[in-house]
């Protein structure tokens, strides 16, 4: 027996095995007009390409619940239902593989209106589809980034709804898990952490003023999301600045993320998808395989949250082992799927376990 291919349940949902896609935006759809935000072929077979390939759980990349709220003007976006009746194909084909197909929801805030990143990645103004970011505080992500305007409590409160529409319109598009990005300086981690937010209202300061704008978006997706399926969280478990001890800016750290697992856990979330970084553009970070993976672990070790881990998991023994000493509940793959959409067949030849494929595939594993 496999850890790695042993099926997963989360509420009536069972995934087939426990590698699963990680989002990675693909900054491929319309900046403007009716198809705006609106999936294409490129979507379609990308994510295809990994549901014939035998991976258990693709998530669709982080996709805009608002025009502001997009990452460069060629995202996705969940904001209306032209949109949404883009996803179905999408959505009935990862299905038919016997594959279970997610989506991510985010919102950028002071992180929106870049280019695309083969272009640079630099802010873009409207003479090329921007826009002015919004954010919790008017704190530019770095220099030459636009200066976001704070949003106000009512501001704030149409974010949430938009959350929320969204949701709505990702069950309407047929997919099976939502999962909430709370990770890598977008909005919701940007109210999260005292690097980003310095509100002195009730979204901001204490760490119970910090973690309401994202417990109120949880609990309107979850409000809108069948019971009998699950929510995803995925977050940022340190900013990287206070994990180092020469650098005495203050930022998120991994107590705070496991203090909020349970509370997460609590409004309705199933599982916790653990990256970091993302919110601070010169944090250190020593990188090397699996090195987000400790985060993922004491999660699960201290908390009743069942954990996802990412971050440089390439081999399936490496894969193997992660999940068979409990370390997590499954991994999630990112660049690797990229390289090699089957990744998923390999590793199971690999670990002498049989591999899922269509059966026009079959003969071929």
């Amino acid at each position: 027996m496999s850890a790695l291919f042993e099926p997963f349940t989360l509420r009536s949902l069972v995934v087939p095995n426990r590698v699963w896609m990680a989002p990675m935006c693909q900054y491929s759809a319309a900046p403007e007009g009716p198809d705006a935000g609106v999936p294409t072929d490129w979507h379609f077979t990308h994510l295809a390409a990994r549901a014939t390939g035998g991976t258990g759980l693709i998530l669709a990349e982080a996709t805009a619940v608002s025009p502001e709220g997009r990452i460069s003007p060629n995202d996705l976006g969940l904001w209306n239902d032209t949109q949404a009746a883009g996803f179905r194909r999408i959505t009935d084909f990862v299905r038919a593989q016997g594959a279970v197909v997610g989506i991510q929801l985010g919102h950028a805030g002071r992180k929106a209106s870049v280019d695309v990143p083969w272009a640079g990645g630099g802010p873009v103004g409207p003479e090329a589809h921007g826009w002015t970011p919004v954010a919790p505080s008017p704190l530019p992500f770095d220099e030459g980034h636009h200066v976001p305007h704070e949003l106000t409590v009512e501001e704030i409160q149409r974010v949430v709804d938009d959350f929320r529409e969204a949701a709505r319109r990702a069950l309407a598009a047929g997919f099976q898990v939502v999962e909430v990005h709370g990770a890598h300086g977008y909005l919701v981690g940007q109210f999260l952490s005292p690097h980003s937010n310095h509100r002195t209202d009730a979204y901001g300061g204490s760490y119970e003023n910090r973690t309401r704008f994202a417990l109120q978006v949880v609990d309107a997706v979850r409000e809108v999301w069948p019971d009998d399926l699950p929510v995803f969280f995925r977050i940022s478990a340190t900013d990287w600045l206070s994990e180092n001890a020469d650098d005495a800016r203050e930022g998120w750290t991994a107590d705070e993320t496991v203090r909020f697992a349970e509370e997460l856990r609590a409004h309705g979330v199933d599982l916790l998808d653990v990256s970091t970084g993302g919110n601070a553009p010169r944090a250190r970070i020593a990188t090397g395989p699996g090195y987000q993976v400790p985060f993922a672990e004491r999660v699960k070790r201290e908390t009743s949250l069942p954990v996802a881990a990412v971050g440089l998991i390439t081999d399936p023994q490496q894969a193997e082992k992660i999940l068979a000493e409990g370390r997590a509940d499954a991994v999630l793959l990112g660049r690797e799927l990229l390289r090699n959409p089957s990744w998923a067949w390999h590793a199971a030849a690999g670990l002498n376990v049989r591999g899922r494929a269509p059966e026009q595939y079959d003969y071929a594993i």
